[in-house]
């Protein structure tokens, strides 16, 4: 996984992924591992926060004179912008994730909990719920583009190839995201590192930059301890709250594990944070940022100079050695010709080599040659160079404190596990976020098949959905189907409704398709995609199902109370009971086992789980819902649950329409092709995912969901 890059970095890029199985057993132990590894000393929690606000606020101090220091010594022009720099690019792993290790604690077997209603709560403020790039990673990315720092930040798995930024700003932020794909082995310890970065607020190293650019970006969207919308709670408290309910509910498991979270994750801010002060003192030398520029293009860079000849040696292999220590290549270059200590402007290094006829053109970047300056024109003219800061302090050692982890997630699951062997058994087993080899392979399976089921026998007949997608987008579709909804419960005003039995054992049936309303979003809480073009909408629409952190407005539990007054009271939702309670028929589990099992690959079927979503969110509004209204009134029933989905997905500001906006977003950015990835062939796969919601079940379709069974094996 990392022979090419440091363990630290495999591990963020990895578990950035938002379909990315992360394995059972070995992986937890090196994980817990890792984090008791740079622990501070254990005490009661109250005692913790306390520290690491304390330790916060010195080192933000510490940081920022930094600065001060600059300014009264008369540092060079650019000394400034170099720690800005420095500083931001070193928090840019954290900081372009902030809240991301709360995106899973939320699963289709938690919907009615009330503790995991509240992290969501939080998480969704951190995603800025209902608008694109509104998290507060998006908030720093566009502290990065002011600095014109972002061309490998997006998506953030990118920002592992940008040399610029230390192994050691990986390691924190690469922990807890594989963390957060274990939410059930790990909920205590994300809460409570959760709990230490709010507390800790802007990070250290970013009071210092707020400092000096303080109108640059948003910061107090930057800053995890602030709350988003004016008069809101602050989520340092709210989640201090979460955690005490945690703990009030699972007893000193929970309290363990909450401090160990918190405990391993101040220590490892104090070992980064240290590292890049370290960092930034050390660059007060212009040899040190030229030293390590000369590191990071050496690799390539000895490839094409075997001629060039520097002191009697050749440059590659000056550039070779210059890998572990620059000094010595520093050391020859202010010697050469090359160089006019003191004198950049004159210097062919920064002159004739690098111009449109030199053999170095466009190797430096303007910043790059804005290093290259400022150490040349720190060379005394007369007097021996000094020996550059690099290698006075000593090469930076890559942090092993990932290797074991990154290993553990290499060698993935000690065991494939058992594949379910029923649609009963796979409902229970995909309850969790978690996975084993055996149950993703089959969920892709099932998926493959319920697809080619619903492709089955596809036209004008059977799909409402328009062959081909119009510029104009799916908006007046919309309408002119909310219409004709309208019109056919007109029309069918006069058939007389079901028998309460019917109505009675309709809802029974529904129930595990209900009581795990909105998991085919799953996916979709992933911290990037929460905040996407496409997925802000998706990730809206699957909080609103949930109710928005309010129990009394959550969707399954609104359900659970029509059970009640019908007589009814099904186990829990994830128990093993729920799935053989024997008033279920095994038809009504078929869908929302595909539910469960395409919302766990937003990537892979991205076109059908947003076909899906405009065919579920459209389904009742305006004529089944109001129908069902008729009957549950009729038999003395609440309509809350129906009531409350005709209002919240209209097709004007509700989920409907926000399901056709993703899907235009989607089809508009394609090209006008009719290959694979082009808005032809993409347009039929949500065509499919729309399909899918209702699937033809003849002979036909049957046999065409086998053979998409098969080909999903093979593939």
């Amino acid at each position: 996984m990392y022979d090419e890059i440091g363990p630290a970095r495999a591990v963020y890029a990895y578990a950035a992924d938002p379909e990315a199985s992360v394995p059972d057993g070995g992986f937890v132990e090196e994980a817990r591992a890792a984090l008791r590894r740079p622990a501070v000393e254990d005490g009661p929690l109250d005692a913790l926060v306390v520290r690491a606000a304390d330790w916060a606020a010195a080192e933000g101090k510490r940081f920022t004179g930094l600065l001060d220091a600059g300014h009264r010594q008369g540092r060079p022009d650019g000394h400034e912008e170099v720690l800005v720099r420095r500083a931001v690019l070193g928090c840019a792993p954290l900081a372009l994730v902030s809240g991301a290790w709360l995106q899973w604690l939320s699963a289709p077997g938690d919907f009615e909990v009330p503790v995991v209603l509240r992290i969501l709560a939080v998480y969704a403020d951190d995603v800025g719920a209902g608008h694109p790039h509104a998290s507060r990673g998006s908030a720093f990315l566009e502290l990065l583009r002011r600095l014109r720092l972002a061309e490998h930040a997006v998506p953030a798995a990118r920002l592992t190839g940008d040399q610029r930024v230390p192994e050691s700003a990986f390691v924190l932020p690469g922990l807890l995201l594989a963390m957060s794909r274990r939410p059930t082995e790990f909920r205590g310890e994300l809460l409570g590192a959760d709990l230490c970065l709010r507390t800790v607020g802007l990070l250290p190293a970013l009071t210092m930059v707020r400092r000096a650019r303080p109108g640059e970006c948003d910061w107090d969207a930057v800053d995890p301890s602030a709350p988003r919308r004016a008069g809101a709670e602050r989520p340092d408290r709210q989640c201090r709250s979460l955690v005490d309910e945690l703990v009030a509910e699972e007893g000193d498991r929970a309290a363990d594990a909450v401090r160990r979270g918190f405990t391993g994750t101040l220590g490892a801010l104090r070992e980064w944070s240290e590292a890049l002060y370290a960092e930034l003192l050390a660059a007060g030398d212009p040899a040190f940022d030229m030293a390590e520029l000369m590191r990071q293009r050496s690799r390539e860079g000895a490839v094409y100079h075997d001629q060039f000849q520097l002191e009697g040696k050749p440059l590659a292999r000056w550039l070779a050695e210059c890998r572990t220590d620059a000094g010595p290549l520093l050391d020859a270059l202010a010697r050469s010709k090359l160089v006019k200590p003191g004198r950049s402007s004159a210097s062919a290094l920064v002159r004739g080599l690098v111009g449109e006829r030199g053999p170095m053109f466009r190797v430096f970047s303007p910043q790059d040659l804005n290093v290259i300056r400022r150490w040349i024109d720190s060379l005394p003219a007369t007097s021996p160079q000094e020996e550059p800061a690099e290698s006075r302090t000593g090469t930076p050692v890559t942090p092993a404190t990932l290797a074991k982890v990154a290993t553990a997630l290499r060698a993935g699951h000690r065991a494939p596990g058992r594949a379910p062997s029923s649609v009963r058994e796979a409902y229970h087993l995909l309850m969790r976020r978690t996975d084993t080899p055996a149950l993703r392979s089959w969920a892709k399976i099932y998926v493959a098949g319920w697809l080619a089921r619903s492709a089955h026998g596809m036209d004008e007949r059977t799909m409402p959905l328009p062959a081909r997608w119009g510029r104009e987008g799916l908006r007046p579709w919309l309408q002119e189907r909310h219409d004709r909804h309208g019109s056919e419960f007109e029309q069918n005003a006069e058939v007389p409704l079901p028998s309460r039995e019917a109505v009675v054992d309709d809802t029974v049936q529904t129930a595990p398709l209900t009581l795990i309303d909105g998991s085919w979003l799953q996916g979709f809480t992933d911290y990037e995609q929460a905040s996407s073009e496409i997925g802000h909408s998706l990730f809206e629409t699957y909080w609103d199902e949930l109710g928005n952190g309010e129990p009394r407005l959550n969707h399954p539990l609104i359900y659970r109370d029509v059970l009640k007054e019908m007589g009814v009271d099904p186990p829990p939702t994830a128990s093993p009971e729920f799935a053989r309670w024997p008033g279920f028929r095994d038809e009504s589990f078929e869908l929302p086992v595909y539910w469960l099992c395409v919302g766990r690959f937003p990537r892979t079927f991205l076109p059908e789980v947003l076909g899906l979503n405009l065919a579920m969110e459209l389904s009742g509004v305006g004529g089944t819902y109001r129908r069902a209204r008729l009957a549950l009134k009729a038999y003395g029933f609440s309509t809350r649950f129906v009531d409350i989905h005709n209002t919240i997905d209209n097709v004007a500001t509700g989920h409907s329409a926000w399901a056709a906006d993703a899907v235009d977003t989607l089809m508009a950015a394609l090209p006008d092709t009719s290959g694979a990835g082009g808005r032809e062939q993409t347009w039929q796969r949500v065509r499919t995912g729309y399909r899918s919601l209702n699937p033809p079940s003849g002979v036909g379709a049957r046999l065409a969901a086998r053979r998409g069974r098969l080909a999903g094996r093979r593939g």
